[in-house]
């Protein structure tokens, strides 16, 4: 009996001793849940003032944390509530046995005396309120923001002037930069067609053009139209970050004649474009009769029969895009004259066009004509036309005309002839447009301005004007030292 008391009464001691240790516990779990719910709150305010001070750029990484602290808040509030909620189930448990236990001290059966979950249970919280290891120290980082520069912006380059080549309707150009840079990553190059020389007028009315991602220091620009007597070029340095300034812009020189069909000259079987020309043979129709009886009551009339016959107005010309004089209204041609004569006048200097045959066309001719010429001439039947003559009709025949004399030409006929035009030294040359060899010269002395001049019969001509003259065809004119024979006989002394 006595053994039993002692043994219900360590029970006892020790139940108040696990007691004692359970309301210690609860008051630590209860201090931490509390700490817990202010160092959570506080931990977020000075995140936030860590991240006030970063602002933008690391909004994203805050938010992160945030929710990493909270769903660590929320981790341990839930395991600081269930050891609390295991503890208070303990206390009870234990209070119960407590009392049971003291009622029951004259129980002789040691066996019906049972443990208590209090004994089960950890006095070991899960966990704590420290929240330290979720907080965030900002000083390098703030002090490398401190440090933060601006990248450098490349200086503007500098264009080798002396570099630069214009050549076969060809720009090369070549800058460089004034001090080595080598965060510079690419390039820029505008240009821009422009009829002022010297600096680029800020109100022009082209637009620059824009080649981007060049990773040299040089660049050419090709297969360019050369419709303006300069171009404006400028380039600017980048690096990852920012565009440079720009050089000071280089203005280069693009002369080249450009010219259109003269439709009010055109025969009225002649169906002219921009840049081509085909035969209609239902062209003019009913019309014809009409100019033949009126041609002579009035340019005014007259004007307005060409433009009904024509199709299409007339090319709009204007004495500031070219040197050469516009040449003046003239009679269409007529009867078999299939003629079409260009819009502008030659009566100096180097000049170069390339005609290519539309597919199929029988029969064509290319070359220059004295504005005079007159309504039912052809080409190649006056002393006042030079061309070459392609009949791809019943009897096919390649030949060179002049003064109603023919020579006939060795090979065949290119696809495209390059028409080169020195009336300086006058000389009318004819080459394969593709390769550049020489087909044919004519020289003569030249004692009016001569136009272009077409002759088409079943079938259509394109036009490419606005080209240098190739450096082939200077080259190969520098080395000429006149005429062969064989050339002799359709030279002339042109009045």
């Amino acid at each position: 009996m006595d053994s039993q008391k002692e043994a219900l009464q360590r029970i006892i001691t020790t139940l108040a001793n696990k007691n004692e240790e359970l309301h210690n516990f609860m008051e630590t779990l209860s201090h931490s849940l509390a700490g817990v719910q202010v160092n959570c709150p506080q931990a977020v305010s000075d995140l936030e003032e860590e991240f006030d001070r970063l602002f933008t750029i690391l909004v994203e990484m805050k938010e992160s944390m945030i929710n990493t602290i909270k769903q660590e808040g929320a981790k341990k509030t839930q395991e600081l509530q269930h050891q609390l909620t295991q503890s208070g189930g303990a206390l009870k448990s234990a209070v119960e046995l407590l009392e049971f236990a003291n009622n029951a001290l004259d129980i002789k059966d040691e066996d019906e005396v049972t443990m208590a979950p209090a004994f089960r249970l950890t006095m070991k919280p899960k966990a704590t309120d420290n929240m330290d290891h979720l907080m965030v120290d900002f000083n390098q980082e703030r002090q490398l923001l401190q440090n933060l520069k601006f990248l450098p912006v490349p200086r503007a380059p500098e264009m080798e002037v002396g570099d630069c080549l214009v050549l076969d309707n060809t720009v090369s150009l070549a800058w460089k930069m004034p001090v080595e840079d080598s965060k510079i990553d690419h390039y820029i190059l505008e240009y821009r067609k422009t009829d002022h020389e010297g600096l680029p007028r800020i109100k022009d009315e082209r637009c620059w053009e824009v080649v981007d991602n060049i990773k040299t220091t040089e660049y050419s620009l090709s297969g360019l139209k050369f419709d303006s007597k300069f171009m404006n070029f400028r380039v600017r340095a980048c690096n990852k970050a920012a565009a440079g300034e720009y050089s000071d812009p280089v203005t280069l020189e693009t002369r080249a004649f450009n010219f259109g069909f003269d439709s009010s000259s055109s025969h009225l079987n002649l169906k002219v474009e921009d840049r081509s020309v085909e035969w209609d043979p239902q062209g003019g129709k009913g019309l014809e009769s009409k100019v033949k009886g009126k041609e002579n009551k009035g340019s005014a009339h007259l004007t307005n029969l060409k433009n009904m016959s024509s199709g299409t107005p007339s090319p709009k010309r204007t004495s500031t895009t070219r040197s050469p004089a516009i040449r003046g209204g003239r009679d269409r041609f007529t009867g078999e004259s299939y003629t079409v004569l260009g819009d502008t006048s030659m009566d100096c200097g180097q000049h170069y066009w390339e005609v290519k045959a539309l597919k199929d066309c029988k029969s064509y001719s290319v070359g220059v004509s004295y504005r005079n010429l007159g309504k039912f001439d052809q080409l190649g039947k006056t002393n006042t036309t030079w061309c070459i003559h392609i009949n791809n009709w019943l009897q096919p025949s390649f030949a060179a005309k002049h003064n109603n004399k023919a020579k006939s030409l060795d090979g065949t006929a290119p696809g495209r002839i390059g028409v080169f035009c020195d009336l300086d030294s006058g000389q009318l040359s004819f080459y394969n447009a593709e390769t550049k060899q020489l087909i044919h010269t004519f020289k003569a002395k030249f004692s009016q301005p001569v136009v272009p001049a077409f002759m088409v019969w079943c079938g259509g001509l394109s036009l490419s004007t606005g080209m240098q003259v190739p450096s082939a065809v200077k080259s190969f004119q520098k080395t000429e030292n006149g005429l062969g024979g064989s050339n002799s006989s359709l030279n002339s002394m042109a009045q």
